[in-house]
């Protein structure tokens, strides 16, 4: 047994149920030591819409300067709807990659089994790769699913910034004129403080710093803006 699993054609597939069992260490450690490992990789995760069915195609992807906004490409492309195909947002990414991990080793060494079984020898590991991966993808949907729907869901806070868009923000740093935009501050639905980067809408606008400004669409990395055109909708926190 120990050959069959050193065999160099089986090392990815040993190799990969090896480094399973030690991220199941490491979460144990850390998780004593009050530092998940799983909570970390989450965190280090892009903020991309997982849930939407989107075509990259659907949106305009250049910013007013011409210039490919990077930031959407991220979040509205192929990546996004891989990350959400895989569940990644709605289960543990520590989860899923062990789960990934121990599917492809597993099912690496069954193929290498079979083959020789049936040839009396082993496949080379480029080639029993390829059938192991697409089986551990396939396993990490499934399964996947079926634990997104009986894990727990945290409540949470956190916003997308698109949702900025309408809400009154006070330009805090700087002066904003069209091509140079300056630092604003609003709080979002859950009374978070947030800081965005503000640019007017017209060519002949400026902002000073202290004006309250109705943010109206999001280009890129940046707000363009009106000056707020009624006391009313001022959110009163943003002054504090």
């Amino acid at each position: 047994m120990f050959e069959f699993l050193l065999a160099t054609e089986n090392l990815p597939f040993t190799i990969a149920l090896g480094v399973m069992v030690l991220l199941g260490l490491l979460e144990g450690v850390t998780t004593v030591l009050g530092m998940g490992a799983s909570s970390f990789l989450d965190a280090v995760l892009p903020d991309v819409d997982i849930d939407a069915d989107l075509d990259i195609n659907t949106f305009d992807l250049t910013t007013a300067d011409g210039d490919l906004d990077l930031g959407d490409v991220a979040s509205h492309g192929p990546v996004a709807k891989l990350m959400g195909w895989m569940h990644i947002g709605r289960v543990p990414v520590l989860i899923l990659l062990a789960l990934f991990l121990f599917a492809f080793g597993m099912a690496g060494l069954f193929v290498q089994m079979f083959a020789e079984g049936l040839t009396g020898m082993l496949l080379p590991a480029v080639l029993a790769v390829v059938p192991a991966f697409i089986a551990a993808m396939f396993v990490v949907h499934y399964t996947g699913m079926l634990l997104a729907k009986i894990i727990p869901k945290d409540e949470t806070s956190a916003v997308g910034v698109d949702s900025f868009v309408g809400r009154v923000a006070q330009i805090t740093l700087g002066t904003a004129r069209r091509g140079s935009p300056a630092q604003a501050k609003l709080r979002d639905q859950h009374g978070q403080t947030h800081y965005v980067m503000v640019e007017p809408d017209s060519d002949d606008a400026v902002f000073d710093q202290g004006i309250h400004v109705l943010l109206v669409k999001r280009d890129g990395p940046r707000f363009l803006a009106i000056e707020n055109p009624s006391n009313a909708l001022v959110d009163q926190e943003t002054t504090t």
